[in-house]
C-alpha cells in the first residue's frame, strides 16, 4: 500500500480521491486550512485509521513550511504528491506574503511544497507528482514581468495563467527528477460541480449558475486524479497533460522551455524573498 499526500481534500475533487484511495488501502496524508473540516473528513473516510492531518494554508508560505516539516519528522517515504488545491477569486487578493493569491495558491505555494517533499519521494515506490491543472490554460496570457498583475486584475486571466504554470511546472519536474526515478505530470478533472466560482456576482456568476446544471460531480472529477494516483500509467508516463484519464495535447504555450525556466525563477526569487532560502537544492 502506498502512502499519499493530498492538497485540499476538505470538499469537491480532494475529498473523492482521498475517499476512493483510502478505500483502496493507501495512507493519506492530508494538507488542508481548515481543522475542524479535516476531521470531518476523517471520519468519512473508509479506513480512518490510514488517514493524517496537517494544518496548510497555501495562502501562507511559512504554513507550508511548517507543514512539510512535520510531515518529515513523521514519515520516511512517500509515494505519491497531489498538489490538488487551488481556485479562483473573484477580484485581486495580496497574500500575507504580498504575493496575489491566485498565483500563490494554485502555484507558488505548491512548487514549495513539491520540492520539500522531495527527499521523502526518492525513497518512495512508483514516487509520482500530480498536479491538477486545466483547460483554463488555453485562454492563458502570461506576464513574467507582471505575475502580481499590478498592471490590472481580470480573476479568469490570473487563474488561466496559474493553470498553464502548473503545465509548465510538471513539465519541468520530469525533467528534473527523471534521473531520481520520479514521475510527474499534470491533469484536466472536467468541467466540476464544485462550488468553485459560487462568490462570482453579477453577469459571471448568473452564468455559472446557467452552467451548474451541466457539470459534472465532484466524484467523476476526481476519476483522473485516482487512475494517475493508482495505476501503472501514472508512473510509466511523465511529463504530461492527461484528461479523462487519458494523454491529451495542451496548448501550444505549454511548449515553452523558456517560459518554464522563468517560472522556476520567479518561485525560487519569491520563496527565498519570504522564507530566506532556496527549496531547490
Amino acid at each position: 500500500m502506498k502512502t499519499v499526500l493530498i492538497t485540499g481534500t476538505t470538499s469537491g475533487i480532494g475529498f473523492e480521491t482521498a475517499k476512493a484511495l483510502n478505500k483502496a488501502g493507501h495512507t493519506i496524508l492530508m494538507l488542508n486550512r481548515n481543522a475542524e473540516k479535516s476531521e470531518k473528513v476523517m471520519s468519512q473516510m473508509p479506513q480512518p485509521a490510514h488517514v493524517d492531518f496537517y494544518r496548510c494554508d497555501l495562502a501562507d508560505l511559512r504554513s507550508v513550511k511548517k507543514a512539510t516539516d512535520e510531515v518529515l519528522k513523521k514519515y520516511e517515504s512517500l509515494d505519491i504528491l497531489l498538489n490538488n488545491a487551488g481556485g479562483i477569486v473573484p477580484e485581486k487578493v495580496m497574500t500575507k506574503d504580498g504575493y496575489e493569491l491566485t498565483f500563490q495558491m494554485n502555484q507558488l505555494s505548491h512548487f514549495l511544497l513539491t520540492y520539500e517533499m522531495l527527499p521523502l519521494l526518492k525513497k518512495g515506490k512508483e514516487p509520482r507528482i500530480i498536479t491538477l491543472s486545466s483547460e483554463a490554460h488555453r485562454a492563458a496570457k502570461p506576464d513574467f514581468d507582471d505575475l502580481e498583475c499590478e498592471n490590472g486584475y481580470a480573476s479568469f486571466t490570473a487563474y488561466a495563467n496559474a493553470k498553464l504554470y502548473n503545465l509548465y511546472f510538471a513539465k519541468q519536474l520530469s525533467k528534473e527528477l527523471k534521473s531520481s526515478g520520479i514521475a510527474a505530470n499534470a491533469l484536466h478533472p472536467g468541467v466540476v460541480n464544485t462550488g468553485f466560482g459560487d462568490k462570482y456576482k453579477g453577469i459571471i456568476g448568473s452564468l455559472i449558475k446557467l452552467l451548474k446544471p451541466f457539470l459534472i460531480n465532484a466524484q467523476k472529477g476526481a476519476q483522473t486524479s485516482i487512475h494517475l494516483a493508482a495505476t501503472e500509467a501514472g508512473y510509466e508516463k511523465s511529463g504530461l497533460y492527461f484528461k479523462n484519464k487519458k494523454p491529451a495535447k495542451p496548448h501550444k504555450l505549454a511548449f515553452n522551455e523558456e517560459f518554464e525556466n522563468r517560472l522556476k525563477a520567479a518561485c525560487i526569487e519569491r520563496i527565498e524573498k519570504t522564507l530566506g532560502y532556496n527549496p531547490v537544492k
